[in-house]
């Protein structure tokens, strides 16, 4: 498959120093999330507008279920806009705008979206395919601002202290930098986007890894300060109040009856050090939810037990005990099943909501599902689920990967990222739920994590993690159990 390892990538992408070189000293500078002073008083008509001059970009994706979600979405919106003639906007379902998977990560797509649909576009508006749009009130917030500044409207989230998955940018003042919430959709004047396509034609970026993409657009938005602040948009809201323009329905959608314990095998990732430490974590709080969990360690130990693969323990990647996780899913070995699970030993994860979840997505379909990364996407790179979080994969994708040939160059090179490699070659999509964590839940944003029927986190760094699962995974009233 021609991949070479990618020797920047350390443990837990710590890439302190790459990141802090790019958003440059900023601890200094106190700019969290601003409110217009419009929003303080009486609407103010800045221009005379309609609809069809908001490009209303869907952030949909290729998974069947996803794209099918997003065609309703829009097609509700059409209606809308029909019942409140005041025109129609520009509707672009994202996984629809060009063949390139790395538009989800959203810089890589703006160049496009410029050249595509500059010529009557004053603002573009994104939103997830869980997003409800209130076209009128919409309208009436965007009527507020001059259309031919540089606006970057929002819902604020900020961290609340320095965050792994940020690269501990604005260490000593974490709040001070505000990002916006997908769900709670966010605009774009024309303006702006015009500036921010110019920059990604001749300028590259600083880190190849999208690891946050909504952090990241701000701050690449914010260009040291040169650049606009994201602006606090009451009216964009997650949760139904009074004069939203948007809602939110639910980042764990009911799709039906929940599947069965029995289609799920667990391949939990372990090795002997760590026996005694995390496998008793394990044991003492997900386990019970599942029906089909093997240990896979570089030792057999029948008190676990474990199961030996060959392969050495290496300190990072484990691409080699991975892919022979892979095999062994698909041999006599062990029950068959329509889902595999991976998960390190330090994963915490809630079995009955991965359940709930999977209940959405076609097993005879090849489905890659967690949370969704990126390696070099402004220049046609590729994606992956990080492995942390846990990787989900249908058994006909696992199945596509290996008759395919594609391999690890090494045993400790980066599994999550070898195999987002591969399916990417092979044309499956990788699916992105924001349920999956990569790193703890003081890691992200309170006001975002608060809202979430969490599946997963990661890490046992300075935590309790037997009282973390309790609190963030554990249900109180449990659906009854299939």
């Amino acid at each position: 498959m021609g991949l070479t390892p990618y020797h920047n990538r350390v443990n837990g992408f710590k890439l302190v120093a790459v990141f802090l070189f790019w958003l440059g000293t900023f601890t200094g500078d106190k700019h969290t999330c601003h409110a217009h002073a419009a929003e303080q008083q009486e609407p103010v008509t800045h221009g005379a507008f309609g609809l069809e001059q908001v490009v209303l970009v869907i952030q949909s994706q290729r998974n069947s279920y996803h794209a099918r979600k997003a065609v309703e979405r829009k097609v509700e919106i059409v209606q809308k806009a029909a019942e409140l003639g005041q025109g129609v906007p520009v509707i672009v379902l994202l996984h629809e705008l060009s063949d390139y998977d790395g538009n989800w990560s959203i810089l890589p797509a703006l160049p496009h979206l410029w050249s595509t649909y500059s010529q009557s576009a004053s603002w573009f508006f994104f939103i997830e395919d869980e997003t409800r749009v209130n076209l009128a009130a919409l309208l009436k917030v965007l009527h507020r601002y001059e259309v031919q500044e540089e606006w970057f409207l929002g819902k604020c989230l900020h961290d609340n202290e320095a965050s792994i998955i940020h690269h501990y940018a604005f260490s000593e003042d974490p709040a001070s930098f505000g990002y916006p919430d997908p769900a709670a959709g966010w605009a774009l004047s024309a303006t702006l986007l015009r500036r921010l396509a110019e920059r990604l034609q001749h300028e590259r970026l600083k880190s190849d890894f999208t690891i946050d993409w909504k952090y990241e657009i701000a701050l690449y938005i914010w260009e040291g300060g040169n650049g606009p602040k994201l602006t606090a948009v009451p009216e964009f809201c997650t949760e139904p109040r009074d004069n939203c323009a948007t809602t939110f329905t639910t980042y764990l959608p009911n799709c039906g009856v929940p599947v069965s314990k029995e289609h799920v095998f667990v391949a939990v990732k372990t090795c002997q050090k760590f026996h005694s430490e995390r496998v008793p974590v394990v044991k003492a709080t997900w386990e019970k939810d599942a029906a089909f969990l093997e240990y896979y360690s570089d030792v057999a130990d029948a008190s676990i037990p474990t199961v030996s693969l060959g392969v050495p323990n290496t300190e990072r990647g484990h691409c080699g005990k991975t892919f022979a996780i892979l095999r062994r899913f698909l041999s006599k070995a062990v029950p068959k099943a329509d889902w595999l699970l991976i998960v390190d030993d330090d994963t915490l994860i809630s079995l009955p909501r991965l359940r709930r979840l999977l209940c959405c997505y076609n097993p005879t379909e090849a489905v890659s599902l967690g949370e969704k990364y990126g390696y070099g996407l402004v220049r046609n790179g590729y994606s992956y689920t990080t492995g942390g979080g846990g990787m989900v994969m249908s058994r006909v994708a696992v199945a596509r990967l290996l008759s395919s040939g594609c391999s690890c160059y090494t045993d400790d090179a980066p599994d999550d990222m070898v195999l987002g490699r591969c399916f990417t070659s092979l044309g499956v999509p990788i699916t992105h739920s924001p349920l999956f964590h990569q790193a703890r839940p003081e890691d992200y944003s309170e006001t975002l994590i608060s809202l979430q029927e969490a599946i997963s986190f990661h890490k046992h760094w300075n935590i309790d993690p037997v009282a973390l699962y309790q609190h963030w995974l554990q249900d109180t009233h449990p659906r009854d159990e299939l």
